[in-house]
């Protein structure tokens, strides 16, 4: 059985949740999550800087990054396990600004999602996972920046009930730290 590349706008524009092309057997499956000529083809410009990724734990928190300067526009996708991406809309002329989105992304359904510039991504981790991130900028530590996970004026609803709670989330430090969207607001304004 063959799978074509589908690509679905969502709410958030430029945002897209995208079915890769991928072809099963009696082997399994080879899966291609990436064609710069088929996603051209569908009004998408994404040229592949750095290939990212993650290793994490059930109950993991990564979120909500961005880069500052040099914005980081990404395909992702969970190449095994399963976990809850969300992207929040920080593009100031958006009419989607400080709204969120969120995806079920799994080894199995295989879907994977095109973050744009001007956006901030993260995920729950909701069994241990691996999660691939194909950006088209590098990744610039100077400029690395976020959202907290639980801002209250995003109000993201995680899914916390899969992981046993809020009790069972983990963060890296550096997550704990980040600005709320007020505070983002009142220092850049957006993006």
């Amino acid at each position: 059985m063959i799978q074509k590349f589908n690509f679905e706008k969502t709410g958030i524009e430029g945002l897209y949740l995208i079915d890769p092309f991928v072809a099963w057997d009696n082997r399994g499956y080879f899966i291609k999550d990436y064609s710069k000529e088929i996603f051209e083809q569908n009004g998408i410009d994404h040229n592949l800087q750095e290939v990212f990724y993650t290793n994490s734990h059930k109950g993991v928190i990564r979120a909500m990054h961005f880069q500052r300067e040099k914005q980081q526009p990404k395909l992702v996708r969970c190449v095994f396990g399963h976990v809850y991406d969300v992207v929040a809309d920080l593009r100031k002329d958006s009419e989607t600004f400080g709204k969120w989105s969120g995806f079920d992304l799994s080894e199995e359904n295989k879907k994977e999602l095109l973050v744009p510039a001007g956006c901030a991504h993260g995920y729950l981790v909701i069994e241990h996972s691996i999660v691939s991130y194909k950006c088209a900028e590098k990744f610039y530590s100077e400029y690395d920046d976020g959202i907290l996970w639980n801002d209250k004026d995003i109000a993201i609803k995680w899914p916390l009930d899969l992981i046993g709670g809020e009790k069972n989330v983990i963060l890296a430090e550096k997550d704990r730290n980040l600005q709320t969207l007020e505070n983002f607001i009142k220092k850049y304004g957006g993006f």
